[in-house]
């Protein structure tokens, strides 16, 4: 198998490192989504390796004030970012608790870009572990200023996907997720002509194993409760829809510049193999790790060198068994539907995630039943058409279609809640 002369180079190649500030000593850090799982596990990373690691910049919400001014002091960062301006006074309140009257206080940045402002300062390495397609904007700011992007915010590589190859350098982008944290480190085993597929790895979701009518009536509670991973409720409802690996297998196309039919996704309930990569010779390389996202994080900052005990090793004195099934594609059609917007291609995947979104907030709001998420995002795709626009997407375009997305889904999410009140 041979590639293209024409076929554009990967965007994550382990093979390529992408230095913007080459030398000694710690790494400059800004951490984006930093009260948020991800940045906190970051956070945890970078405090117990301080010769490697040096954060300069916190981006946030805004909603735990406290523990930002916690974090900024801890890692006596130069700059705090909030996206909600209403919280500064609080901001800055937590922070002269935090720091006392001797110590000066990190310059603060507020309003909605600046987390762009934060992924646009000077440092070597951008962590983007915001959720949601809000991470667009910080993600084409790190790439632009020239830093390492550590990209644990797949929206925004999923929803701005030619914005960001034209401008992702080679070896710039590191992935964060575990999925293709898993399938950079089995890539490094061989060439991309060398590659047959790859295999995308899923939980199964706290409802693995169950039909179509089966999940017509879950609860909220039951949808949270993920069987694996500890994680935000937005993500976590992905995760039980499957959308996440739907997202995923648009992120393993356009990172690693593989066609959609040799993306495979199989259900592996204990998580523990993270993804593979098959190659032509029939090898199959799998990344495999007890569930603790510290250890992608560590890819994502270190590479090409590995943190010691980043995450914990498996104990292979222990008897265990793993298990790999096919995935039920009729009772999540998720992954299928993604597919169907990744080869669409340019605004179609930001109004599927921006669609979903709008769906899984009104699911945790009692305003839309399960199936009702996939029903729903299925028909605003397929309004929506095919009126992308290619290689010539501008923020703008994505912008817009997002916007008619959500508007369209909570448009459908009323009629659904009405007729059920009624019924």
């Amino acid at each position: 198998m041979t590639d293209s002369p024409a076929s554009p180079a990967p965007l994550a190649d382990p093979h390529l490192v992408y230095d913007p500030v080459p030398g000694d000593g710690p790494k400059d850090v800004v951490i984006l989504g930093s009260t948020g799982s991800i940045g906190t596990q970051a956070i945890d990373l970078v405090l117990r390796n301080p010769d490697r690691f040096r954060v300069t910049a916190l981006s946030a919400n805004g909603g735990r004030v406290a523990l930002l001014a916690e974090q900024a002091h801890r890692l006596r960062v130069r700059t705090v970012a909030v996206a909600r301006e209403d919280v500064v006074p609080a901001l800055r309140e937590a922070l002269t608790a935090e720091y006392g009257s001797g110590e000066p206080l990190p310059e603060i940045l507020a309003g909605p870009d600046a987390a762009t402002q934060a992924a646009a300062s000077d440092c070597h390495t951008v962590l983007n572990g915001i959720t949601g397609s809000i991470g667009l904007a910080p993600t084409l700011a790190a790439l632009e200023a020239g830093r390492t992007l550590a990209l644990a915010n797949k929206e925004s590589l999923i929803v701005g996907g030619p914005l960001v190859t034209a401008l992702a350098k080679p070896g710039q982008i590191i992935p964060v997720d575990s999925e293709h944290a898993a399938l950079f480190q089995a890539l490094a085993a061989g060439t991309r002509a060398d590659v047959r597929k790859l295999v995308v790895t899923a939980s199964g979701g706290p409802f693995r194993g169950r039909t179509r009518a089966e999940l017509a009536h879950v609860t909220v509670q039951d949808a949270l409760a993920h069987p694996t991973w500890a994680m935000g409720p937005v993500i976590t409802v992905n995760s039980a829809t499957l959308v996440n690996k739907g997202l995923e297998v648009i992120e393993a196309h356009l990172l690693y510049d593989i066609p959609f039919d040799r993306i495979e996704v199989v259900v592996h309930p204990q998580s523990y193999v993270h993804s593979m990569a098959e190659f032509t010779d029939g090898s199959t390389i799998a990344q495999a790790t007890p569930p603790d996202m510290r250890g992608p994080i560590a890819i994502g900052l270190g590479w090409p060198e590995r943190i010691p005990d980043a995450a914990p090793a498996f104990d292979w004195s222990k008897a265990s068994t793993w298990e790999f099934y096919p995935l039920d594609n009729e009772a999540f059609p998720s992954v299928n539907l993604a597919r169907h917007v990744g080869q669409l291609a340019g605004t179609a995947p930001a109004v599927f995630n921006a669609a979903n979104e709008e769906c899984v907030e009104a699911f945790l709001g009692g305003a839309l039943p399960f199936n009702g998420i996939m029903e729903t995002v299925t028909r605003v795709v397929e309004e929506h058409g095919t009126p992308g626009t290619g290689t010539s997407l501008t923020v703008s375009d994505v912008l817009e279609a997002e916007t008619w997305a959500r508007a369209r889904a909570r448009e459908l999410t009323a009629t659904t809640a009405t007729a059920e009140a009624r019924a």
